[in-house]
């Protein structure tokens, strides 16, 4: 039997790089074994990995010669940077240049890299719908991935580009349906009405990057948008109240108002959902759900992910 091949996880211990590492782990015909990487190797996460049979290494984008360490010997990675630790797109492009160089002094011979649109291609700085944060940006967590996309063309990483989208899961937290002050629990986002908003379970990250990292041939140097449902903001609200068992209705806030609000990141957050709408038939275009189906099969609609997770969605 030929030995398997190492592919190097980057965030191991998050949710994609976990969700990730647990799809490799769960394939024994995959070929593959992981080598978890992540800043704290004595955290309940990353001993849940080893107990799963994953190499746990420690490894930090503030320390390079601890990402050169992590890479050597492996074939492959799954390449993921978190902007929400720290919200600077200038950190995160300083962390994206770590993995570029730490995947090329490897000699990594597939890179999945789970990265967003540049925003910018289609909505110029200069256009004045949206206000321009952190000096040069549209959407910083969006706008820095996508820029660090050259750089992994750039230093000729063989690379497949997975362009992810809006987590389910955000409606678990911040982004659930809250009761209303007239009781009717009720979903807000600043999404305008009839506008899609694609959507995928995060878990779906890693199991679509195993297919890739399974198929390299066919991937590297491709561009795959990643979603497992394309659903207006009536209609989420529409399943939601059906999986809660309670009406939900959905609100659409302003764009303007929502940046008013004080929410934490609220100005790159209506940002996002600004891009979300003014080219939503750009970015889920960009999304084929029949094509992505057929690279991974078991890939999530929001009714399946529903049917796992309604009871954790908190309502007040």
């Amino acid at each position: 039997m030929s030995e398997k091949r190492v592919i190097a996880v980057a965030g191991a211990t998050g949710a994609q790089g976990g969700g990730t590492a647990r799809a490799i782990l769960a394939d024994p015909d995959s070929g593959f074994t992981v080598r978890a990487l992540t800043r704290n190797p004595d955290s309940p996460a990353a001993k849940e990995l080893a107990q799963l049979g994953a190499e746990v290494v420690r490894a930090d984008f503030h320390d390079e010669p601890s990402v050169h360490e992590a890479f050597e010997g492996a074939y492959g990675a799954f390449l993921v940077t978190n902007f929400w630790a720290h919200g600077s797109a200038a950190k995160e492009t300083e962390e994206i240049e770590v993995l570029v160089r730490s995947a090329k002094n490897a000699g990594l011979r597939h890179v999945v890299w789970s990265t967003l649109e540049d925003t910018r291609e289609l909505l110029p700085l200069q256009d004045e719908r949206m206000p321009v944060l952190q000096g040069k940006y549209n959407v910083p967590h969006f706008d820095a991935k996508g820029e660090g996309n050259e750089l992994f063309r750039q230093a000729g990483v063989p690379t497949t580009f997975l362009n992810t989208t809006f987590f389910f899961q955000g409606f678990l937290s911040m982004m659930g349906p809250k009761r209303a002050e007239d009781g009717v629990l009720t979903l807000t986002l600043p999404l305008e009405d009839g506008k899609l908003l694609a959507g995928v379970d995060v878990n779906d990250i890693g199991r679509t990057a195993l297919a890739i990292l399974k198929d390299s041939e066919r991937f590297i140097g491709q561009t795959i948008g990643l979603a497992g449902d394309h659903l207006t903001g009536a209609q989420y609200a529409q399943k939601l109240g059906a999986a809660i068992g309670e009406p939900v209705r959905f609100q659409s806030v302003p764009y303007d108002v929502f940046r008013s609000l004080g929410v934490p990141a609220g100005d790159e957050i209506a940002n996002m959902f600004q891009y979300y709408g003014d080219f939503d038939q750009e970015f889920t275009g960009a999304r084929d759900l029949g094509l992505l189906r057929e690279i991974t099969p078991a890939l999530e609609s929001f009714d399946d992910w529903l049917a796992q997770n309604a009871a954790n969605i908190q309502v007040d």
